[in-house]
Order: C-alpha cells, then sequence, then structure tokens
C-alpha cells in the first residue's frame, strides 16, 4: 500500500494506473502505446524526439522479435540513454538514476550501491545495465513482458524505512522528471543519505512546485539565537529564491536555504521569505 493519500504525495498517478503488459500478437497500436511506455519509465519521462527513437530495436519488438524486457535492455544501453543519465552525470548518481529507472525503487544501502560502482569499474556500462535486468528482483517483478514501474512509494517494494523515505527523494510527484525539475541536477542525491543510513522526511510537493534539495556547503542558519530552552524551535526548508531587480542577469536564478527558527518569529519570518520570493516546502519542528 502507498504511504498516506497518494494525491498528497504526488504519486496518484502511479497508484492509479495499473502496470503496463505486452501481450504478444496485439495490434500496430498497443505496441506503439508499449514503446511509449519504455521511453517514458527507462528515460526518466523525458521528452523523446521522433529524431531520437530507435527505429531497428522499435521494428524488432513490433515484429515480435524483441521481448519489452529485451527492447528496455536496448533503451538503457543506447547512446541517447548513456548520453543523458551516463556521460554527463556523477557516478553514484547514474547508478541511483539506474535504479529508478530499471528497477522502479531506491537503492538499498551503501553495499549495493557499492556493488554496482564495482560492476561499472571492472565490466563497463552494458554489464552495468545487465545486473538490473537478469536479476532475480527483475524477473520476479517486471518479467517479460511487463514495463518497469515506479514502485518504491510502495512499502512492501522496500526492505527497509530509510529506502522508503528515499523513494520521495528521487520521484518527486508522477509529472517529475529525473534531471529537469530536479535542483540536484546531474549530481548525486542519495549518496551521503545512503551512507549514513538516514531517513528523509516524506514531503508533499507544492502545489508552486518547490522541491527542496539540502543545499551543498552551504551552513545552516539559525535565527534568534537567545531562544528559552524550553521554546520550540522550527525547522523552515526554503527553495525558489529568485531576484525581483530588473538588473539581473536573470531572475528565475534558484537557491536552497534551511532556516532554524523560534515559534515566536515564525510569522516574522514567513513573512520575509516570501518577500525575498522564496517557496517554502516545509516547516517541521525540530
Amino acid at each position: 500500500m502507498p504511504f498516506g493519500p497518494a494525491s498528497r504525495l504526488g504519486v496518484s498517478l502511479f497508484d492509479e494506473t495499473p502496470p503496463v503488459e505486452w501481450v504478444p500478437g496485439r495490434s500496430q497500436e498497443e505496441a506503439e502505446t508499449i514503446i511509449l511506455a519504455v521511453y517514458r519509465q527507462v528515460l526518466g519521462n523525458a521528452y523523446v524526439m521522433e529524431s531520437e527513437r530507435l527505429a531497428v530495436p522499435e521494428s524488432q519488438f513490433k515484429r515480435g522479435e524483441l521481448s519489452v524486457r529485451e527492447f528496455v535492455r536496448a533503451v538503457a544501453k543506447s547512446d541517447l540513454y548513456q548520453s543523458r543519465f551516463f556521460t554527463s552525470c556523477a557516478r553514484y548518481r547514474a547508478i541511483e538514476l539506474n535504479f529508478r529507472h530499471l528497477l522502479g525503487r531506491p537503492p538499498l544501502d551503501l553495499e549495493e550501491m557499492r556493488l554496482h560502482s564495482t560492476i561499472l569499474d571492472t565490466q563497463g556500462f552494458e554489464a552495468e545495465i545487465d545486473s538490473y535486468l537478469d536479476s532475480d528482483e527483475y524477473q520476479t517483478t517486471f518479467g517479460e513482458n511487463f514495463v518497469p514501474y515506479i514502485r518504491g512509494y510502495k512499502s512492501d517494494a522496500c526492505q527497509s524505512m530509510v529506502q522508503f523515505t528515499h523513494t520521495f527523494q528521487l520521484v518527486r510527484g508522477a509529472s517529475s522528471s529525473s534531471l529537469k525539475g530536479d535542483l540536484s541536477g546531474k549530481s548525486p542525491k542519495l549518496n551521503a543519505l545512503v551512507i549514513q543510513s538516514t531517513p528523509t522526511p516524506v514531503i508533499s510537493p507544492a502545489s508552486s512546485g518547490a522541491l527542496f534539495s539540502a543545499p551543498s556547503n552551504d551552513p545552516q542558519t539559525r535565527l534568534g539565537v537567545g531562544a528559552s530552552a524550553d521554546g520550540k524551535v522550527y525547522r523552515i526548508e526554503v527553495t525558489g529564491y529568485r531576484s525581483n531587480a530588473v538588473n539581473r542577469v536573470s531572475k528565475f536564478r534558484r537557491s536552497n536555504k534551511v532556516f532554524l527558527v523560534p515559534y515566536e518569529q515564525l510569522s516574522q519570518e514567513y513573512q520575509r521569505i516570501h518577500q525575498q520570493g522564496g517557496v517554502i516546502a516545509s516547516i517541521t519542528l525540530v
């Protein structure tokens, strides 16, 4: 079962859409639907231009020469996939995206990340892709004819609470893509979290599209240091800061901040953040 109301967590589309299965012998129109579903999942919900599509594997699939799993393999080993999610990404970002795209879940722990890093070092990129598609997990979950899908938001798809919460770091809503609209971009999202086995808050995506990620090398800011010892302090995660000045290069420059604010200053800080163009992603009690 999914955690909490699916609509509030941004996973309602995953929850309400049944897995897509190919039955050999169906129409060319249905085959095209399967092909588009594979592109959507394996390429992380990214837009694929007509010129980027894989004409030969598509034709082989339509003729019944490739199963869904083998078509997934062709897409994942393609130059298109490599250029988007491997050669241009940091090592552990590429691995965590492979988990998202091919197994529909985040990596379990540091040992699992190390295992795939070793495969890359010793056997190369294609063997790394094969390690997911030839695994018992893939065969048990998707078999030959189901299109892989995001499943890590369901607790029964994960082995630990930490792994479950990490799903929401990789997937922020059914309309989010693996790279565009993600503040981490091509940098790892889970590396430090996996190393330290750190669970993360499960925060509903804001209606304005606020996606918070911890700012690198950016210290937390605490306001009201003189607050009484028994006073409540709240953690405010803010994203979307942008300049309103007309003489700046771009008014869409983004920055993330974390503020620790005493209860009596919450209202004042809330107003200040919005006056500066920030978007509050979450407010939690420390």
